[in-house]
């Protein structure tokens, strides 16, 4: 039997992951998300808190990991811990939309399973006045801080993204379905969801 996959991209502040975690809910559903993390961290035997660091973020030159492997031709090979997380990940991804139905946010997982004809995407997006208010509340931050924080994310989660899919980060031609989050509550947004995933499962 086939398996119901769905990945969910988000901006940040969007409400992406919440609506994502309200979906898996169902029966039968598995989540995925941070905990990716560290199921790739004990596949690979480093520390969580490494592979933390560079999750959905700009590469950055200093964290890298050695192979010990190499050192027997006394060659140091060093890997970046984002490569390491980027590749553990995707089999992950590739692994679970065979075994379960599933949902999964970010990490790429709509660009991973694009080959995959049980999978559907969706890009959740917010203005980014929404937005703030929605990063006010979880935080306590200032609609100063709110915004600044929000850009840094999105734009680390928008390098991260393109520069292992050489896709546009956002861009719709790489999804099935946009929503608004704004115009919405969640309660509509998973009716939606679960509406348009279903009509779509019907005619496999």
């Amino acid at each position: 039997m086939s398996k119901k996959v769905i990945t969910i991209a988000r901006e940040f502040g969007s409400g992406g992951r919440v609506i994502a975690q309200k979906l898996s809910e169902h029966p039968g559903i598995a989540f995925y998300a941070t905990n990716l993390i560290s199921i790739a961290a004990k596949r690979r035997g480093l520390p969580e808190e490494k592979l933390e660091s560079v999750d959905e973020r700009r590469e950055n030159p200093w964290r890298y990991t050695f192979d010990e492997n190499m050192a027997m031709e006394r060659q140091f090979h060093y890997e970046p811990l984002n490569d390491i997380l980027f590749y553990e990940q995707s089999e992950i991804i590739r692994e679970a939309a065979k075994k379960e139905d599933c949902v999964i946010v970010g990490r790429c997982a709509n660009y991973i399973l694009r080959e995959n004809p049980q999978c559907r995407s969706v890009f959740i997006y917010a203005p980014l006045e929404a937005r703030i208010r929605t990063i006010r509340a979880r935080t306590g931050l200032d609609a100063r801080g709110a915004e600044q924080l929000i850009k840094r994310v999105d734009k680390q989660r928008k390098y991260y993204y393109e520069n292992y899919t050489e896709q546009k980060w956002g861009r719709k031609e790489g999804f099935d379905l946009g929503i608004d989050s704004s115009r919405f509550t969640d309660e509509q947004i998973l009716e939606i969801l679960s509406a348009t995933v279903d009509q779509e499962y019907s005619r496999m």
